[in-house]
């Protein structure tokens, strides 16, 4: 959709793939974002507004006129169902070990309205991010480009201190939260009934795939096969693991509802990779 479009709305994003985008030249740049520096970074824009996304838009949307043609986004919405419909597919897939995207699936449709969700770094946060079907009140947040592994639980942490009547969910790999899995006695020792999901394939997944795309041999990827249901009962907090499709739901529906600090140990194949939508669609 992006790479057919005329014109090209971009909102405080600076998003780096620039594969995705219209070849410059084809489509006509407007940008709005709270740092100059960034506007044109990524595409040629003939318009670029410094400021607020809200309150830009919110000044805009009384000056614009409703286009009736309808045939751009009509494509645009076929899209989004057929691509809907391959994420059904793939994410219902049975087997063991689990695929992340039933997982995430799962968490997806048995998290809070209002849940606030935390991402860590790695090939977790490419299933969250593609897997999760965020409602509107739910909030998603996560490091980013910055690739700041061990984040996730943290974040959990602060979103509970911050929204205490909201359910606070981090999604982790199991290399991201062993950096920093001490913090779960931090949650339990100051009562904040975390919720953390751990995809455990004892091995950094995402640095595993790109040295092999790179052509580089497989270097210093492999993990310690931890206990982290062991490790969590041993904080005080409340473990549940799951290995076979039918153990999922319940597991995360267990650690959801506990009222303590609760981890869910998912065991997923390590040689899952987060595929580019056109590698998935093949």
């Amino acid at each position: 959709i992006m790479r057919n479009c005329d014109t090209l709305l971009v909102l405080g994003s600076t998003m780096p793939w620039e594969e995705y985008y219209p070849p410059p030249g084809q489509a006509r740049g407007v940008q709005v974002d709270l740092k100059p520096d960034r506007i044109g970074l990524r595409y040629p824009v003939e318009v670029g507004l410094a400021g607020d996304v809200r309150a830009t838009l919110q000044a805009l949307l009384p000056l614009l006129e409703r286009q009736s043609a309808r045939a751009f986004l009509d494509e645009a919405q076929r899209r989004m169902a057929d691509w809907n419909e391959l994420l059904n597919q793939v994410e219902s897939v049975e087997r063991s070990p689990l695929r992340p995207q039933m997982v995430m699936r799962a968490v997806s449709d048995l998290l809070d309205d209002n849940a606030v969700i935390s991402l860590d770094c790695g090939a977790n946060t490419h299933f969250a991010a593609r897997c999760l079907r965020l409602r509107p009140e739910q909030r998603l947040t996560g490091t980013g480009m910055l690739a700041s592994m061990a984040s996730g639980l943290p974040f959990a942490i602060a979103a509970r201190l911050a929204h205490p009547q909201r359910q606070s969910v981090a999604i982790v790999g199991d290399g991201g939260f062993s950096m920093l899995m001490a913090e779960l006695a931090t949650a339990v020792f100051n009562d904040l009934p975390v919720k953390i999901i751990i995809l455990k394939n004892d091995s950094l997944a995402e640095v595993k795939f790109d040295q092999k795309d790179l052509g580089n041999p497989e270097y210093g990827c492999a993990l310690a096969p931890i206990d982290f249901v062991s490790f969590a009962k041993a904080c005080g907090a409340d473990a549940f693991q799951c290995s076979h499709p039918r153990e999922v739901r319940p597991a995360i529906q267990s650690a959801l509802s506990s009222p303590r600090a609760a981890i869910v140990e998912a065991v997923v194949g390590a040689n899952e990779k987060p595929a580019k939508p056109d590698e998935l669609r093949a």
